[in-house]
């Protein structure tokens, strides 16, 4: 089956079945979440929902690289006044199946509105899970470095004899720090809180995430040339993004107006070339930040 550069029609579990082993570098996908999308995925229950999730993580395991990377967008649902713990199941499950979770992003949206609910308020964060084979996996931290901030202007013009040395954890966890290492420097690596608004127009699909979002992941875990996999590929931000920075795309999904809607928006898509490039900013204000 030819797969590179591809939007393909079906259910990911089934369409990957025919990509071959360790051929993908990056997964970067947002599930339904559980009990949406009724029209298309059935809307999966709560209590349903790793059952249905782990035999595609199964294909997604065995097509990643061994250097790859697995970033899952996913959030937890209110079922009877609490959270369920769908999500903190699936981690567990996913371990069991191989998977390491190595780390856990939050995407801030800056531009979310006001909303309350007798018991909570409104979400303004999402989780990004990540998810590798092995410990040693592709990361090229330099591509999303960001302006050190006015931080430094106080903070760097006065240093005390610690900050001119490797400060060791106080609680002996190994970490340390040495501040006099940032002095003169104008960019600095990133939290791992991603501050981005949403998509305002979305597309004709109910939860289109930015392009900056997966325009971020993509820099950081792949380089030209390398294939990035959504098999929930909606509207096709990721395939976009990931032709936009040269990379190679495959994108999977069960609806055929998405399956449509993103054959167009890539096919649309200069490579290499955003309309805009992706804001980050590493204090949640709307300035924008250089990549």
């Amino acid at each position: 089956m030819d797969f590179i550069d591809r939007i393909l029609l079906g259910d990911c579990e089934t369409v990957l079945a025919d990509v071959p082993d360790n051929s993908v570098d990056l997964i970067v996908t947002s599930p339904p979440y559980a009990d949406q999308r009724n029209h298309t995925y059935g809307g999966v229950i709560p209590a349903h929902y790793v059952d249905w999730f782990l035999p595609k993580t199964e294909q997604f395991l065995r097509v990643l690289k061994p250097t790859g990377t697995f970033i899952l967008n996913i959030k937890e649902r209110v079922v009877n006044g609490e959270r369920h713990t769908y999500v903190l199941e699936l981690i567990l499950k996913m371990r069991e199946q191989g998977w390491l979770w190595t780390e856990e992003f939050m995407w801030h949206k800056k531009n979310s509105y006001p909303g309350k609910w007798p018991n909570r308020f409104r979400d303004s964060w999402e989780r990004l899970l990540q998810f590798n084979k092995h410990r040693h996996f592709h990361m090229y931290q330099d591509e999303v470095m960001v302006p050190v901030g006015d931080w430094s202007k106080s903070r760097l013009s006065k240093l005390s004899a610690t900050d001119r040395t490797r400060d060791e954890s106080k609680v002996n966890s190994g970490f340390g720090k040495n501040v006099s290492n940032w002095v003169g420097r104008d960019m600095v690596y990133p939290t791992n809180v991603i501050h981005m608004s949403t998509e305002c127009s979305n597309r004709n699909h109910s939860a289109a995430f930015p392009i900056e979002l997966p325009t971020w992941f993509i820099k950081l875990f792949t380089i030209e040339g390398n294939l990035v996999l959504d098999p929930f590929v909606g509207s096709g931000t990721t395939a976009e993004a990931a032709k936009a920075l040269g990379r190679h795309y495959l994108g999977i999904d069960l609806d055929p107006e998405f399956h449509l809607l993103a054959e167009s928006r890539v096919v649309q898509v200069q490579s290499r070339l955003l309309e805009k490039p992706p804001h980050y900013s590493t204090n949640g204000k709307n300035e924008p930040a250089q990549s």
